[in-house]
């Protein structure tokens, strides 16, 4: 999944050997449940998903070798130990959460900054361990960090700084939705 489109995806699949496809409307975003990118499903010819690998990375042997397998049919599925945790947010807040994601996305796409901007932001505090809805919002107001080379370490202080604010919040007995925060009584 890349909001930005494939062109910005190419210099990180440069030199494999398969199919490389990005969801630029969040279809599998949305359908697995992803909560961080890059995203690798494998499915065969017959149409029979082989793997689904949230955080797939092609700089990572193990997921490159699972790929592998599946292309020379030395395997017939992989699946990986490490699936993400259970997210506290019931079912409701995180439908909720993907929707305004897809709002913000499509408000992207039309150039309407603000107005995209706002339900990401939203769709953060419903969903909050969602690694894309923070990095889209991130693309949307800090574009130069997302250049030819990503500025992971950044990323990594800016996820850190979003996490300690949000923490600052609950402990000031702050509860917040998808019509902003308000003070617990």
């Amino acid at each position: 999944m890349d909001g930005q489109g494939p062109e910005v995806v190419k210099p990180y699949i440069k030199g494999t050997t398969f199919a490389t496809v990005v969801d630029v409307d969040n279809r599998l975003v949305n359908m697995f449940g992803f909560k961080i990118v890059p995203n690798g499903i494998f499915i065969d010819e017959n149409g029979v998903i082989r793997l689904i690998k949230e955080g797939f990375h092609v700089e990572n042997s193990d997921h490159v070798r699972a790929i592998e397998q599946l292309i020379n049919k030395e395997v017939e599925k992989v699946e990986f130990d490490d699936g993400a945790p259970k997210s506290d947010q019931s079912d409701l807040q995180l439908q909720l959460a993907q929707t305004k994601f897809k709002l913000g996305m499509e408000y992207a796409k039309q150039n309407r900054k603000e107005e995209a901007l706002k339900e990401l932001d939203d769709a953060i505090l419903l969903d909050p361990e969602n690694f894309t809805i923070r990095k889209q919002r991130w693309y949307i107001r800090f574009p130069e960090k997302f250049g030819r080379d990503i500025d992971f370490e950044w990323q990594q202080n800016q996820l850190k700084k979003e996490k300690e604010e949000e923490q600052q919040q609950r402990n000031q007995g702050l509860v917040c939705g998808p019509d902003g925060c308000f003070i617990r009584k």
